[in-house]
């Protein structure tokens, strides 16, 4: 045990007097599968970073990058250097999300656990900033309902922002503690708990996160890490799918969760198809042989990572109670109005909630008095309030994949896209009037008003860029 310490230690002062992993998370991952000591402290001492995408394939844009593909991912691309995301107005605009690699094998777990054709109830239970929420939303099909939920309050305004800015409709962005959820027993298809963890697999792009670290936080969040799945635990159906996840490689807060899921709550453990050339190492659960897979980062192109996939089998006869909606529907002269805005080919309903007009899907609408019992963010997407027969739209409409691409719209340059979101004042040279979109690469970033002596920038101005 001496020998081991002394030589960790040696080996991390002779690298970098920056960088030095903690002594008791290298012992502890001896004998975890997959763990190479030599090439894992050689990857976190070496200061390279990687650069990860996603692109919206409900907002296409030309982007060409050989041989950049992230293998399990359709839509995941890496980047050759990290650019400046603030200044490029296609990131503003909701075309892609930067999002790290190795949590993108979202995709690959989904895919082989559920048929994703059919419509399908998806919780993201820790869902801040969104990274999963957007991916989630990009494969379940248009009649399916997301619920993404953030319970730090402070969090879930920038998870409202990129669901937003994502353009999706299907989506319920809700604040609420995971117990709140029981009030929907036996209910969503799927929940994916990206549970707060100790964080050591984000040590290789954070050493802040390195102080942070010990081994009693370790045991603190394996701890808030199952009562939050035993908190969730009846909301998922019979037969429903959790999948389990954490930015940790500690075996306490992964495999031993897993065993805990299986002898607590009766999960049945789900095995993943992999390519060995990707570099992911599955491991299984010592007790009770429940399958994982760990994300080295001198193995895979990505950060550290753990997921799982689980099935529930215990049989809850318990259905939720039908509700009284909380919501009206609009008037027929309300909806003249709107309709000039939507695409009309999707399946919509319009209504007021909160004094909010809002459009979201059929089915959607048919489950929202089940989901107001809980404290709700943002439903499907704000489409403005209507005064004297005139529509002054939201910006969730000029970002929104329900926007009729009859809108009147301006396209301006780089320059002019910046000056607008910055919520400066802009110029343009054009015969239009009243409420226009602006677009850059045919991409909408927001509304401008243009009256006969000014423009009036309507960008919101808690979203502004701030820097020069």
């Amino acid at each position: 045990m001496y020998t081991f310490i002394y030589f960790a230690k040696k080996f991390l002062y002779l690298t970098t007097k920056k960088l030095q992993l903690p002594v008791a998370l290298l012992q502890s991952l001896q004998n975890i599968k997959g763990f190479t000591q030599k090439t894992f402290i050689a990857v976190h001492t070496s200061g390279e970073q990687i650069t990860s995408i996603r692109k919206n394939p409900g907002k296409p844009f030309d982007l060409t990058i050989p041989n950049s593909k992230v293998d399990w991912c359709a839509n995941g691309f890496y980047l050759d250097s990290r650019p400046s995301f603030t200044t490029d107005p296609l990131f503003h605009a909701g075309t892609y999300y930067v999002q790290e690699a190795s949590s993108m094998f979202l995709e690959q777990v989904l895919h082989q656990t559920m048929d994703l054709t059919n419509p399908v109830k998806v919780l993201d239970l820790c869902a801040a900033p969104g990274g999963k929420s957007t991916l989630i939303q990009s494969l379940i099909s248009d009649k399916s309902i997301l619920v993404s939920n953030e319970v730090i309050k402070t969090r879930v305004n920038v998870l409202a922002e990129n669901i937003t800015k994502w353009g999706a409709v299907n989506v319920v962005v809700t604040n609420n503690d995971p117990k709140d959820f029981k009030k929907l027993p036996n209910y969503f298809d799927v929940i994916v708990v990206d549970a707060p963890c100790s964080g050591s697999g984000l040590f290789i792009k954070d050493a802040n996160a390195i102080t942070e670290w010990s081994e009693n936080n370790v045991a603190l969040c394996s701890q808030r890490q199952q009562r939050i799945l035993a908190d969730v635990y009846n909301s998922l159906k019979n037969d429903g799918v959790l999948i389990y996840s954490t930015c940790s490689y500690s075996k306490q807060e992964d495999e031993d969760v897993l065993d805990w899921l299986v002898e607590e709550l009766g999960f049945g453990t789900l095995q993943l198809k992999l390519n060995s050339k990707w570099g992911i190492v599955e491991t299984m659960s010592e007790k009770n042989g429940a399958y994982g897979y760990r994300f080295y980062p001198d193995k895979v192109k990505g950060e550290g990572f753990f997921i799982a996939a689980l099935k529930k089998t215990e049989i809850d006869n318990v259905t939720n109670k039908p509700q009284r909606n909380k919501a009206e529907l609009i008037s027929s002269k309300e909806e003249e109005v709107i309709r000039k805005y939507i695409n009309n080919e999707m399946n919509l309903s319009f209504i007021k909630l909160n004094d909010e007009l809002i459009a979201l899907p059929y089915e959607m609408a048919l489950d929202l008095p089940m989901l107001q019992s809980l404290y709700i963010k943002k439903a499907g997407i704000k489409l403005g309030s209507i005064i004297r027969n005139e529509l002054i739209p939201h910006h969730e409409l000029a970002l929104g994949s329900i926007i009729s691409k009859d809108v009147v719209s301006v396209e301006v340059d780089k320059e002019m896209a910046l000056q607008y979101l910055r919520k400066q004042e802009i110029s343009l040279i054009t015969d239009k009037k009243g409420w226009v979109l602006i677009t850059f690469q045919h991409q909408p970033l927001g509304w401008v008003k243009i009256l006969p002596n000014r423009i009036n920038n309507y960008y919101p101005k808690e979203w502004r860029i701030l820097n020069k």
